[in-house]
C-alpha cells in the first residue's frame, strides 16, 4: 500500500497538465523481501540487501536514472544500495533533516519502527542538522509497533486512539513536529484529516523524486500540516 500511495504522490506533486507531461516511473513490488526491523533488530538472519540489490538492478537494467525506496527502515541499507547499484537513491532520511532544517524546525518526534529508531540513522541525519530528536517512552513505542504491523500491515485501519496518545506525548515532551517516519504511518495521514505539526516522510521523499526528475506543484512545498 505504501508503494501504490508513492505512485500517487508522485502524479498528483507533478506540474502536468496532460498525461504525456508526467515522468515515467518503473515499479516493481516486492512484498517477499524480508523484514528489516526483524534483521536490524538480531530477531531473524534473513538480510534483506540481497533481494533489495536484485529489485535495484532489475529497475537500472529497465531504465531507471533515480531510485526510491517506499520503506523508511530499508533506509538502514543505503550506503551500501547506492554504492553497489551505482545508480543515485533518494536518501528519504536526508531529504527529510534537510527539509526541517529548511523550515527552521529545531525539535522533531519521531514515529517508526524499532529498526529505525534503534538504528539510529534518521537521528543521526537530524542531529547533523542541529535538530534535536524525541522518541516515544517504551510503552508508547509498543503501541507504533502495534499500529504498524497488527494493523496496517495487516490491512486494517489504524487505531487513532493510539495516534493520538503518542503523538500527544511527543507534543507534551516538545516536539514543534512529529515524523511519520514509517510509510505504513503515511497512510494515517492519507485516511484521516491530521491536526498542524505533522510531516510524512514519504511525501518528502515523492518531492525530492520529483524535483529531480520534473517539475512540482505550488502546493506541494509547503508539507507540514496546518
Amino acid at each position: 500500500m505504501a508503494t501504490a500511495y508513492f505512485m500517487e504522490l508522485l502524479t498528483r506533486m507533478s506540474d502536468a497538465k496532460t498525461d504525456q507531461e508526467h515522468m515515467e516511473v518503473i515499479i516493481y513490488s516486492k512484498p517477499s523481501i524480508p523484514d528489516r526491523t526483524g534483521y536490524i533488530l538480531g530477531k531473524s538472519e534473513k538480510s534483506p540487501l540481497p533481494d533489495m540489490l536484485s529489485v535495484g538492478e532489475k529497475l537500472r537494467t529497465a531504465g531507471a536514472e533515480l531510485l526510491a525506496m517506499p520503506c523508511i527502515t530499508a533506509h538502514y541499507f543505503y550506503e551500501e544500495l547506492e554504492k553497489r547499484l551505482g545508480v543515485p537513491v533518494i536518501n528519504g532520511l536526508s531529504e527529510t533533516a534537510s527539509y526541517l532544517a529548511g523550515e527552521k524546525k529545531t525539535c522533531v518526534g519521531i514515529l517508526a519502527t524499532d529498526g529505525t529508531i534503534r538504528s539510529g540513522v534518521l537521528q543521526n541525519m537530524l542531529r547533523e542538522r542541529g535538530i534535536r530528536s524525541i522518541v516515544p517512552e517504551e510503552n508508547s513505542q509498543k503501541k507504533v509497533m502495534a499500529m504498524v504491523y497488527d494493523e496496517i500491515k495487516a490491512g486494517h485501519r489504524a487505531d487513532m486512539e493510539k495516534f493520538e496518545q503518542v503523538s500527544g506525548e511527543l507534543f507534551r515532551r516538545g516536539a514543534q513536529v512529529i515524523l511519520l517516519a514509517c510509510t505504513e504511518l503515511s497512510l494515517i495521514k492519507k485516511e484521516h484529516p491530521l491536526p498542524a505539526g505533522y510531516l510524512d516522510i514519504l511525501e518528502v521523499m515523492a518531492l525530492a523524486a520529483v524535483e529531480k526528475c520534473h517539475r512540482v506543484r505550488v502546493e506541494f512545498r509547503h508539507l507540514i500540516t496546518e
